[in-house]
């Protein structure tokens, strides 16, 4: 080879390193600063400033360490979701967004707006959810049997003996009733319906009685009879059907949706949890999902690659 077909060669050679150089100085990760990798996914800086902000929103700083460990968990729980085909859709993660925002009276544009204006990206917050649904469906789908909580434990937690239980467990059979008032009616539209309800009340003696009286009534809705137990039911509306006779109606109440009322159609006892077991079991529950999630996050942390690439 001559000398200048060398130098030509050389020149090539640099140039094309000189533009993968370039390419990978320009790509998106590495202008975001890769953090750490699990088990060959990146987490960015990026992804670490977008996270700690969202954090940041309960009013609790995290430190950098904390921030990571969250995102590092996530990368592990997705990965062992998609291994047992838990991988929700798009949809299923809007869903649960768009619940979100219900929860905090927002709109989905609304929390959007809201996350975009503390510096959020809103895929920040459905790539938290994503985690948390996988996570959820994988504990409980995985170790079902072992976070049945018992009747003898929830007993036993209760400080009962015996077929000694505190306090009764109803079961009731009622259908609900709304009287539509528009939104935005004047404060007569909403009286007048609520003394068009108490006209009601006086004539309705059965669930029979209720069905074809409004069934009848313009702008009034009457539904199919619902079945609920006391554990199901928060107390106040428990206190109200309990004071109300078979076959009647509860006193008429305003609500979004217009004036309410429920008839009463049958109310017996049941084996059901009572409130107060039904509370007791949501908490040994809890705290044995806890303790399995834990366990089980342990374990896949042991046995993933966690590679620390840099650190600000």
């Amino acid at each position: 080879m001559t000398t200048t077909s060398f130098l030509r060669s050389l020149s090539l050679i640099l140039a094309s390193v000189a533009g993968l150089a370039m390419t990978v100085a320009t790509s998106p990760i590495h202008a975001q600063g890769v953090a750490v990798m699990v088990n060959g996914e990146p987490i960015t800086n990026f992804d670490i400033d977008q996270r700690a902000r969202l954090m940041g929103l309960s009013g609790k700083k995290a430190s950098r360490q904390e921030v990571l460990d969250e995102l590092i968990n996530e990368k592990l729980k997705i990965k062992e979701g998609k291994k047992y085909g838990v991988d929700p859709s798009g949809v299923d993660i809007d869903s649960s967004y768009n619940a979100m925002g219900q929860r905090m009276r927002l709109t989905p544009e609304q929390l959007t707006k809201m996350l975009e204006s503390k510096g959020i990206r809103p895929a920040t917050l459905k790539g938290r959810i994503k985690a948390e649904i996988v996570w959820g469906s994988l504990v409980r789908g995985r170790f079902k049997d072992s976070l049945l909580v018992g009747e003898k434990a929830v007993r036993a937690a209760a400080g009962e003996t015996g077929n000694a239980r505190e306090g009764t467990s109803y079961e009731y059979r009622m259908r609900p009733i709304v009287l539509i008032v528009p939104r935005g009616s004047p404060s007569s539209v909403v009286d007048s319906r609520r003394r068009e309800a108490e006209a009601m009340r006086s004539r309705v003696q059965s669930c029979d009685d209720a069905k074809q009286l409004f069934s009848t009534m313009q702008n009034t809705t009457i539904r199919e009879i619902v079945i609920k137990t006391s554990a199901d039911l928060p107390a106040a509306l428990r206190e109200l059907l309990d004071k109300t006779e078979i076959g009647h109606l509860t006193p008429p109440e305003v609500t979004r949706q217009g004036v309410e009322m429920v008839a009463l159609c049958d109310r017996k006892t049941t084996t059901a949890d009572t409130p107060r077991e039904r509370e007791i079991r949501e908490k040994l529950y809890s705290q044995k999902f806890d303790a399995r999630s834990k366990s089980y996050l342990e374990d896949l942390r042991k046995a993933a690659m966690i590679e620390y690439r840099q650190t600000r």
